[in-house]
C-alpha cells in the first residue's frame, strides 16, 4: 500500500519576479511525500492560477489520485489516468523517486536511459522597466543564455536595454501570451536585429492560427500552447519548439512522453519550470537532456531552497544528489 501525504511550502524569492500576468515574492508549492512503510520519495508542484489551479484544488487532487492507486500492484501507471496538471505532476514525480529508493536503482536506469550529464540553464530577468532590466542584464552578462519576460508596452526598450547590458549572451524573448499577431509581426525584424535566439508563446493560447500565416524567422516556442503529447497535433506548422513543464505535462512520465512525440514530430524541445525548488528541477534535468534550452533556474530565483539543493555553478546545473530526487 502507498501512503501519501502533501503539504505546502514557501520559498522567498531574492527579489520580486514579475510577468505579464502579474508579480510574486514567494513561491508556494506543494510537496508530496509517498511512502511504501520502508521507503520515501518525494515530488513538488506549483499550482498556477493560469491553469486554473488554487493550493486547494491541487492538495484535493492530490488526496483523490492517493486514495485511488493506494493499493494498485502498479500505482505509477494507475495514476496517469488521471488528469494532467500540477497535482499528478508532483504525485508522479514523488512514485518515480520511491521506486528509485526501494529498488536502490538510479530514476535513468530505471527508465532505460542513460545517466544524467549537467545542464546549462538560462537565467530569466523579470518583466521591469528598461533601465532596471538593462542593470541586472549588466549583472549576469557573464552568463552565456538569458531568457526577458516581455508582454507590454515599451518591450523594444526593453530589449534594447537587456541587449546593451549584456552584448554578447544569447536571449530568449518570453512574452506570456502578452503579443498580438499585428504587434508581434512588427517586432520581428528587431528581434532579429538584436540578435533573439527564440521566441515563447507570443500570442494567447487558442490564437496559435494567426502563426501559420507568418512567417518565422526566428524559431517560435509554444508554452501555454503545449501540455501534453495530446497538444501536438494542434501546433504542427505554427510553432517550431514545444516547451515541456512537468507541472503541464502532469509529471515525467507524460514529459517523457512528450518528449519523444515531439521530436518525433519534427519540433525542437525546451524544458522549462514554474518558479519553484531544486526538488521540482530535479526531475526536470532528465527531460532537459539534450534538449536545444534549458529554463530550469527556479533555484537561482531564490533566496533559500531545499536541503540539499541541486549544485549550480554559474548556469550550469549538476545532477541531483539521492538525498534530493532519485
Amino acid at each position: 500500500m502507498i501512503d501519501v501525504a502533501a503539504s505546502v511550502h514557501r520559498f522567498r524569492l531574492r527579489e520580486t519576479f514579475t510577468i505579464s500576468r502579474g508579480s510574486r515574492d514567494e513561491a508556494e508549492v506543494v510537496t508530496v511525500v509517498a511512502s511504501d512503510g520502508t521507503h520515501r520519495g518525494r515530488g513538488e508542484c506549483v499550482p498556477y492560477k493560469r491553469y486554473g489551479e488554487t493550493v486547494e484544488s491541487v492538495l484535493a487532487q492530490i488526496a483523490e489520485m492517493a486514495a485511488r492507486i493506494a493499493n494498485e500492484p502498479d500505482p505509477l501507471s494507475a495514476l496517469q489516468q488521471g488528469a494532467p496538471g500540477a497535482a499528478r505532476n508532483a504525485l508522479d514525480c514523488a512514485l518515480w523517486d520511491l521506486k528509485a529508493k526501494s529498488t536502490g536503482q538510479s530514476i535513468t536506469a530505471l527508465a532505460g536511459l542513460p545517466p544524467l550529464g549537467p545542464v546549462r540553464t538560462a537565467f530569466t530577468l523579470s518583466l521591469e522597466d528598461p533601465e532596471t532590466m538593462r542593470e541586472k542584464a549588466r549583472k549576469h552578462a557573464a552568463l552565456p543564455l538569458l531568457k526577458i519576460k516581455l508582454g507590454g508596452e515599451g518591450d523594444l526598450e526593453r530589449l534594447e536595454a537587456v541587449r546593451a547590458g549584456a552584448p554578447n549572451a544569447a536571449i530568449i524573448v518570453d512574452a506570456n501570451e502578452g503579443w498580438s499577431a499585428e504587434g508581434y509581426t512588427a517586432l520581428v525584424p528587431d528581434l532579429k536585429r538584436l540578435g533573439v535566439a527564440l521566441v515563447e508563446q507570443p500570442l494567447p493560447a487558442g490564437e496559435d492560427d494567426a502563426l501559420a500565416g507568418i512567417e518565422r524567422p526566428i524559431p517560435v516556442c509554444a508554452d501555454e500552447s503545449c501540455h501534453s503529447s495530446a497538444s501536438l497535433d494542434a501546433l504542427t506548422g505554427k510553432y517550431d519548439m514545444v516547451n515541456i513543464k512537468l507541472d503541464k505535462t502532469g509529471g515525467l512520465t507524460e514529459a517523457l512522453k512528450l518528449r519523444a512525440a515531439a521530436r518525433d514530430a519534427g519540433f525542437a524541445v525546451m524544458t522549462g519550470c514554474m518558479v519553484g525548488s531544486s526538488l521540482a528541477m530535479a526531475p526536470a534535468m532528465i527531460v532537459a537532456q539534450g534538449c536545444a534550452f534549458a529554463d530550469l533556474d527556479g533555484p537561482l530565483l531564490l533566496a533559500e531552497d531545499r536541503d540539499p539543493p541541486l549544485q549550480i555553478d554559474g548556469s550550469v546545473i549538476q545532477p541531483p544528489s539521492p538525498a534530493l530526487w532519485g
